[in-house]
């Protein structure tokens, strides 16, 4: 989901309740394996090279469970190359009226699975909204000692399950932007080498549909 959602007290007092305070993960994690049987029933597999960090299970921003799992490449110092997030979401009963609304107009086809797909830089220390998702996947990567470089270029891909768009699987996978030479600054909209990121962009999706492999999870 990654932006903030502004929701009705009633809403957030009430959602975790239905999630039984913190229901334990549904999905399963074997090596560089994630598998699940519903919502959607799908095996994703990393590449071996990739860590499992963790997994964390809560209701986002009070309207929302969420599933999130973590795996990382570093070097030898524990820095952070590679970042897969892997996450499975979907709004609470209690919030019917709630609906995805992803309109990128690029689009990415892994595993006979259509994705929504979204790209951009950002810095280690840019501004983390309190609650959020990527506030989870953080303090996981922290927890394990790992660190994350100044800046990093990623690419979010996600799969609506069905027409009501109330459930999604997201993956993003993000890489150290230094090996390409850029900061964060200069391909920003505004940055003096903003005309290269398209270009770059399209490298790193292709990076990730060759390093990430989605097949149905097997009865």
């Amino acid at each position: 989901m990654l932006r903030p959602i502004v929701v009705l007290v009633l809403s957030f007092l009430c959602g975790p309740l239905l999630m039984s305070q913190t229901a334990p993960p549904e999905r399963k994690v074997l090596g560089n394996v994630v598998t699940s049987d519903s919502d959607p029933a799908v095996r994703i597999e990393l590449p071996k090279t990739a860590q499992y960090v963790g997994v964390d299970r809560w209701v986002l921003y009070g309207i929302a469970d969420c599933e999130l799992h973590a795996f990382v490449e570093v070097d030898s110092q524990k820095n952070v190359q590679r970042l897969y997030w892997v996450q499975f979401e979907g709004y609470l009963p209690s919030r019917p009226d709630l609906h995805h609304t992803y309109d990128s107009p690029k689009h990415a086809t892994i595993g006979g699975m259509d994705f929504y797909v979204d790209t951009w830089v950002r810095t280690k220390d840019a501004t983390t909204e309190s609650g959020s998702d990527r506030e989870h996947i953080e303090a996981l990567v922290r927890a394990k000692g790992y660190r994350m470089p100044e800046a990093m270029m990623y690419v979010r891909l996600v799969h609506l399950l069905d027409k009501e768009k109330r459930k999604e699987l997201m993956i993003i996978y993000g890489e150290d932007l230094a090996p390409t030479g850029f900061t964060a600054a200069e391909l920003s909209e505004s940055g003096k080498a903003h005309d290269r990121w398209p270009g770059i962009a399209d490298t790193i999706l292709e990076r990730a549909k060759r390093r990430i492999t989605i097949a149905p999870a097997k009865p």
